[in-house]
Order: C-alpha cells, then structure tokens, then sequence
C-alpha cells in the first residue's frame, strides 16, 4: 500500500521513477569525436561480442568465432574461423585454462576447448536459458551469465524495454563440475558482469546503472542515473572497467515509457522498426520516427537533437567512478557499441550498428583527453 502510495505521489509531481529527465554529458562524460576517429580494424557480417586472453582477439560473428593473432603485426587483420555452430553465438568468454564458454542462441552455455570441454548448461535448476547475452570469467574460473530477459530472445531487447522488462537474472556457472546457482533474479535487463572484488558487477541496462551483488544480496549501484543503457563490461590493465553503452536515453523515449496507453497502442499498431525506440543505428530510413529538420537544419545537426543513436566507452575506476568516455556522436557512424576489450595495449571496440570492430591506442586517447 505504502509503495503505490509513493508511486502515486512521483507521478503527480514528476519526480523518480515518473521523472523523463536525462542526465548531459558533462565532467568525465563529455562527447568528444575519440570513437569516430578511430581506425577501423574490421568490418565484419553480424558481430556480436569480443574476447582476448592478451594475444589473440576473439569475435563471435554469426554463427562462427573467429581468431586475430594481435601478437603477430603480419597477420593481426586476418582472421581464422575457430569454430562454427548451428545457432548464433550471443556471448563469448576466453578461459584461463585454455578454451573458450559460448552462449548459442542465447538459450545454451557451452565450453569449447580446453579441460572442460565439452561441458554445457541450458538451465539452471528447472529454469531454462532465454537471454544469454553476456559471460565473463571470475576467480576459479567460475562463469558470470547475465540473461537479459525470461521473456523476449536476445534480438528483441527493445521489445523487453517497451514492455517495461524486469526479469532479468544473472548466473554463476561452475566449468570444473557443472554447478550452476542463481545470483540475482528480476532485474531491469541484465546486460553484462564482473568480478569486482568480493562483489560481482551487474548492468542493469532499463534502470540506468551497474549493481553491485554481495553474498546473494543485492548492493549498492556502482554507478547509476548513466545518460545510456549500460551493456557488457571488462577489466582494465592498471585496474577499473571498461563499460559500454549500446544506445543513449531521451526524453521522448522517457516520456513514452510513462505513457501507457499510447506505448501499449504503439507496441500493438507499429513495425519494432518504427516504435519511437533506441536503436543501434538511424538515419536508414525516412520512416524514422525522428528525421528531417526535427534533426537538421540547413545540413547542420541542432545542438538538442535527440539521438535515436550513439556510441559510447566509459572508463570506470575500481570504485566505479567515471574517470573518462569515448565518443561516437549523433552525426557520427560508429553506433551500437556492446562490447570493448583490451589486448596488448589496445582497445578493442565492437559497434554492432556498423557492424565494425574499432582499434585504438588507449595510451592515445588519453593524451587526446587531457590536451
């Protein structure tokens, strides 16, 4: 009674929850050109997710995983398919004893290679895999899963976003025997973990932050009130996180997700391709919900047009404070980013709306930043 009352109470004053205030980029996040800058290490048909064990990166595209040899300066942009599947590869994990855990379908784990090969999960307990989109490796080689959703597939996250998804889990997966147990249920998209200590980092990507897990609880945010959709993070060298952001919020799709009868008749009436949703891309079509001079005006982007997309890398401390971002802004291309991994002093950066993997020297970017 006491929550509906407080509900009640936000929506009459436009306050919390009921609140379509976007944060700006500001301090730490403010847009710069880094990400659209940077050199395009390959293009590829339907990339979905990097990985690295410091020589080598691995790219799950389509159905396949592909190997670069980073170490090796004469063949770094050739790749060579390791393994091809029957379903595509949603997630993608390098073990520390050799191999590699891939998410097929985002229904099943499975490990490739390595002592534990062979092993595969496709529930947990008598709850099955729906979502996979996210696996990373902690202490003992135990497996981090997030499962975006219980209801929609992977391809479908902007139907769990209109549809107000809160059933999100994250998993712990035992390669060396074959345990699972569930870490934390309910959550506003699951999208991305790490190991952070004793705790165990989480995007929770429609409620705008990265959680902190503690002995089966649920903590503190790490970081919340983010102007994007958190997505996969990964360890930095020197200590922190890389996080990526897949699509930016606005007030309009803010003021949407407040407005049910008219999200309910959009969800019913209108093409997904047409919802006035984030995207990993735009400007495709002129059946965009938001185009023209709403965006333009004389061939020069307005300084407060909403952008149905974007790409963003925050670089998190070990506390998780924002120490800087990278950028690919509004007017730019490189849009979509879902993952972003380190590998011999470089970072590696998947934009699933271009379908590009970007390379650029960390060292660089960060002089770029304090000039």
């Amino acid at each position: 009674m006491i929550g509906r009352v407080l509900d009640w109470k936000e929506r009459l004053l436009g306050r919390g929850d009921a609140s379509i205030t976007v944060p700006v980029f500001d301090g730490a996040l403010k847009s710069n050109n880094i990400l659209e800058d940077a050199p395009v290490f390959a293009a590829l048909e339907s990339p979905e997710d990097l990985a690295s064990d410091g020589d080598a990166l691995y790219v799950a595209d389509g159905a396949a995983v592909l190997r670069y040899d980073i170490a090796a300066a004469a063949s770094g942009n050739t790749a060579r398919e390791l393994q091809r599947f029957d379903r595509p590869v949603t997630a993608l994990a390098c073990l520390r004893g050799g191999g590699l855990a891939v998410a097929l379908g985002g229904r099943e784990v499975r490990i490739v290679g390595g002592p534990h090969d062979g092993r595969r999960w496709d529930a947990v307990g008598a709850s099955k895999l729906n979502a996979v989109n996210a696996i990373a490796v902690a202490e003992e080689g135990r497996l981090l899963v997030t499962d975006g959703s219980l209801e929609h597939p992977v391809d479908d996250w902007r139907h769990d976003l209109m549809a107000l998804g809160r059933s999100g889990r994250v998993f712990e997966l035992q390669p060396a025997d074959g345990s699972a147990r569930l870490l934390a249920s309910g959550l506003a998209y699951a999208f991305g973990a790490c190991a952070a200590g004793p705790e165990v980092w989480v995007s929770e990507s429609w409620s705008h932050r990265v959680r902190a897990l503690a002995d089966g609880r649920r903590g503190h945010a790490v970081t919340d009130s983010l102007p994007g959709y958190p997505s996969r993070l990964s360890p930095a060298a020197g200590g922190g996180f890389w996080l990526t952001c897949f699509t930016l919020r606005t007030q309009l799709v803010e003021f949407v997700l407040r407005e049910h009868a008219y999200r309910k008749r959009m969800l019913a009436e209108i093409e997904p391709q047409h919802w006035i949703a984030p995207a990993l891309n735009s400007g495709n079509t002129f059946l965009e919900p938001m185009q023209g001079a709403q965006l333009k005006m004389m061939g020069v982007v307005k300084p407060w047009a909403p952008p149905r997309s974007y790409g963003l890398v925050i670089r998190l401390t070990e506390k998780g404070l924002v120490r800087y971002s990278l950028h690919s802004r509004f007017d730019g291309k490189h849009h979509g980013v879902v993952a972003a991994v380190e590998c011999r002093g470089d970072l590696f950066v998947l934009t699933k709306g271009c379908r590009r993997i970007l390379r650029l020297s960390i060292a660089e970017a960060e002089r770029s930043l304090q000039s």
